[in-house]
């Protein structure tokens, strides 16, 4: 009984520490062996309960103070990610350092602080940047461009619209780094971004590609079924469509010219005139006489020159075009739909196909839909026909607030649980262990008349013939409810079972003893009482042996 009792005041206390305890949550996961030793420290000097999991990784603490916990922490920097950002000049002295530490330190601070930003990110668990960026020179054409190298720890995959949003926001943050020179990679060794010499290699083209055109029907499919679920309802359509990308990229230059249209762009006028006179005359006797006078006229030369430069600017139209890697070349999509269904006689769902009309409308919403372009051989195609599954029958929605009520958080739920397998096993120590002693405790001690009849039963196998005719008079002593209780076979039993004589030669005349008055009963009882009072070692015999038996 002590044992019990001790066994279930400590499982009632274990149950009631365990029920009073505050729920836990996790206050971090997926840490460093630096950052979790920093934290218990932390924890420990506040005298805040945690619990630690899976090597240290993840540290667990009440539920309630998570949010105060965080922010604390946060003020102190941690969980900092194995890495430092710009409090790195907050520790150190900065006149003593010389320029080299300086400069190590930023980029120190650079790299973790772009490690921090990218941990933020839903899907990244860890990340690493390596920064590579060059002295600066004299020269431009000395000069080298940045380069930068990310490794990442996901969680699933990561989207190339997730990997281009990394890359673009590394080269936002540092100077001079171009988006092409980001390189990432995930744990796996698999190269997500970036390439040799910063280019996109052939593999990783083509997988962008393939990603690409996947995306478009995605996109595509979901719009359309979007679409047909308002129209035939919730899953009684199927949607599949096959897009064909051109995946070069071309570039062209074109310059044209138009001799009609032309503007006046400079204008020059040049004109020059000369006269020349000759004194040679003709050749005579009278001018070679001496003193003779020249009689001849001088010749004159005149001449007019005139020059004009007239310069037209010519229309000219120069064009650039440069159509990028992704471009639509053909669409085909094939939609079915389920038809219409009523009620039978029977109860049971008819088939009805849809009018013609309707399957034209639905085409020309699709075809709106899907951007359908007939020049590059489009094809979209709008069939009716039954599906396999028959539509379930419209189910009553739940009341708000009743949804509101039933709507369980993952905590609640673990514990609902922890509550039920509790409660479960105190029903089952009430049922097994205390209900049992209890009804030990408690039970009665079987009457008077049992008493007296195992009494009477031991005597008569002491007594002889006295003995039998008390245990002849006991047979009819009244039972509980007042009348006769016969008795003979437990005087027999009781008589044989004391082990201390043999039973009386009239005992088995027992059965057939007339049942005796009350006043006979009472009268035969006190014959008992004066042979036990004479015969007190044989009684005590008797007694001894029917509680032995008991």
């Amino acid at each position: 009984m002590g044992a019990v009792t001790l066994a279930l005041v400590g499982f009632f206390a274990v149950v009631i520490l365990r029920v009073s305890q505050p729920p836990m949550g996790v206050l971090f996961s997926d840490l460093s062996a630096a950052d979790a030793g920093a934290i218990l420290k932390d924890l420990d000097s506040r005298a805040v309960r945690y619990e630690s999991r899976d090597e240290g990784a993840t540290i667990l603490a009440p539920r309630d103070e998570i949010a105060r916990l965080r922010m604390d922490l946060a003020a102190k920097s941690l969980p900092s990610g194995g890495g430092v950002g710009y409090e790195i000049f907050d520790k150190g002295d900065a006149f003593s350092a010389t320029s080299l530490v300086q400069s190590i330190n930023q980029l120190r601070a650079l790299e973790g602080e772009l490690s921090r930003t990218i941990r933020s990110l839903g899907r990244v668990q860890a990340a690493r940047v390596h920064l590579a960026l060059p002295e600066k020179r004299l020269f431009e054409r000395d000069r080298e461009p940045a380069r930068a190298s990310i490794v990442l720890k996901t969680r699933g995959e990561l989207g190339p619209e997730q990997v281009q949003a990394i890359r673009h926001l590394v080269a936002s943050a540092v100077q001079g780094l171009a988006v092409e020179r980001v390189s990432i990679v995930d744990e796996r060794g698999r190269l997500l971004a970036g390439g040799p010499g910063g280019q996109e290699g052939p593999a990783l083209a083509a997988s962008n590609g393939e990603e690409r055109r996947t995306a478009l029907e995605r996109r595509l499919r979901q719009q359309v079924e979007e679409m047909m679920a308002g129209i035939v309802g919730p899953g009684r359509a199927r949607v599949q469509v096959a897009a064909e990308l051109d995946l070069n990229r071309v570039e062209s230059r074109s310059e044209n010219y138009d001799p009609e249209t032309r503007v006046l762009r400079s204008s020059q006028t040049r004109g020059e005139t000369s006269n020349t006179a000759s004194g040679e005359g003709q050749v005579s006797v009278g001018n070679e006489l001496p003193g003779a006078r020249d009689q001849s006229t001088p010749a004159r030369d005149s001449s007019n020159k005139t020059e004009e430069i007239t310069n037209y600017e010519i229309s000219r139209t120069t064009r650039t075009e440069v159509s990028e890697a992704g471009r639509v070349k053909r669409l085909s999509v094939a939609v079915l739909l389920d038809g219409s269904y009523s009620k039978g006689p029977n109860g049971e769902a008819v088939y009805q196909p849809r009018s013609k009309e309707d399957l034209e409308r639905i085409g020309a919403l699709v075809r709106s839909a899907v951007g359908f372009d007939k020049g590059r051989g489009d094809q979209v195609e709008v069939v009716n026909m039954p599906l396999a599954e028959t539509p379930a029958a419209l189910q009553a929605e739940p009341v708000p607030f009743l949804a509101s009520l039933l709507s369980f958080t993952r905590h609640d739920l673990l514990r609902l649980v922890e509550l039920g397998v509790i409660s479960l096993l105190v029903l089952i120590v009430l049922l097994a262990v205390v209900r049992p002693m209890v009804r030990r405790v408690i039970a009665p001690d079987g009457g008077l008349a049992t008493a007296a009849l195992s009494f009477a039963g031991g005597t008569a196998a002491l007594a002889g013939p006295a003995a039998q005719l008390a245990t002849a008079s006991a047979g009819a002593l009244p039972g509980p409810d007042g009348g006769a209780a016969t008795a003979g076979a437990h005087l027999a039993g009781d008589g044989q079972g004391s082990g201390t004589a043999p039973a009386a030669a009239g005992a088995p005349a027992l059965a057939s003893t007339p049942t005796l008055s009350p006043q006979a009963a009472a009268e035969q009882l006190a014959k008992l009482g004066e042979l036990a009072r004479g015969n007190p070692k044989e009684a005590a015999s008797v007694l001894r042996g029917w509680m032995s038996e008991r």
